[in-house]
């Protein structure tokens, strides 16, 4: 039978180039019950890009109007540029009993952690080596060269931040990473605490 569950925050965050993107999507594809949030930024569109498909991209005004009426679950500024994850529709998943994912980095999930830390699941993806890194960033030519060079710069850095999440997955070979993130969502789907519906199948088993 089917037990009623309260949904999870998947927060996936790496250094620029590491694979949560591609991660993300892969997830995305296989599994029907989670849904991705979309984050709101100020930073330019990309060509590829679509608003309110990979962001909703948003003047610096109306970024700083949704900070004070709160309507933020978190945000952070990452080169140069803010970033943010709206509330209510990841509120209304998790009620519904949907999973929502997480494209954030190490900020984002602080802040995450502090207004809900019993709904989040982290994983911290790293790249096999550091040549393999520099290479990734270069060979999808989205960024200048300055960009490219800033985001190795800050590698280290965001490296650093690995101990605080709960699971670390190394991504030296996609379909192996894509298969751990799958088997981690699976058990924490499982764990007693979230199933909301346990206790009154129990109360209806031992009244039986």
């Amino acid at each position: 039978m089917k037990i009623s569950r309260r949904g999870l925050m998947l927060v996936l965050s790496s250094p620029s180039g590491a694979g949560k993107t591609t991660l993300s999507r892969r997830l995305l594809d296989a599994d029907k019950n989670i849904v991705l949030s979309v984050s709101a930024t100020t930073r330019p569109k990309r060509p590829n890009e679509k608003d309110g498909a990979d962001y909703h991209f948003q003047s610096d005004e109306a970024f700083t109007r949704a900070v004070k009426a709160g309507d933020f679950l978190e945000y952070a500024t990452v080169f140069d540029h803010r970033y943010g994850t709206p509330k209510k529709p990841v509120l209304d998943a998790l009620e519904s009993g949907r999973d929502v994912l997480f494209d954030i980095d190490w900020q984002g999930t602080q802040q995450l952690k502090e207004t809900a830390r019993d709904d989040i699941v982290s994983i911290f993806v790293l790249p096999p080596s550091h040549a393999e890194l520099e290479r990734r960033l270069r060979a999808r030519a989205q960024d200048s060269e300055a960009v490219v060079v800033t985001r190795m710069s800050k590698a280290a850095a965001e490296i650093s931040h690995w101990p605080e999440y709960d699971y670390v997955i190394i991504n030296d070979d996609v379909d192996a990473a894509h298969a751990k993130v799958i088997s981690i969502l699976n058990s924490e789907r499982l764990k007693r605490v979230r199933q909301v519906g346990l206790s009154e199948f129990v109360r209806d088993l031992v009244g039986a």
